[in-house]
């Protein structure tokens, strides 16, 4: 009877303007991270740490090597649609 009684109103995400000002404000907020970098000295260990905008890239560089290697990995593992009920 539960699953009867549902709340169907529409939530806040559910509106794509919502989701449009989430994504533009993230946006924003790295747009000033990056150009934050102006403005502090950066004591870098290595060298190659300390050049414009490095952290932003290894991040990103990084964030797209977990997102592809999972995918590959899935070709790997997956199983079939049937294989709880052989």
């Amino acid at each position: 009877m539960a699953s009867e009684q549902r709340d169907e109103r529409q939530r806040w995400l559910d509106r794509p303007e919502n989701v449009t000002k989430i994504v533009r404000t993230l946006w924003v907020a790295c747009a000033a991270l990056v150009l934050a970098e102006f403005f502090y000295h950066k004591h870098p260990y290595f060298g190659f740490d300390g050049s414009f905008a490095f952290y932003a890239i290894f991040g990103f560089a990084a964030y797209c090597v977990i997102v592809f290697s999972a995918k590959g990995l899935r070709r790997l593992i997956k199983r079939d649609e049937d294989y709880y009920n052989e």
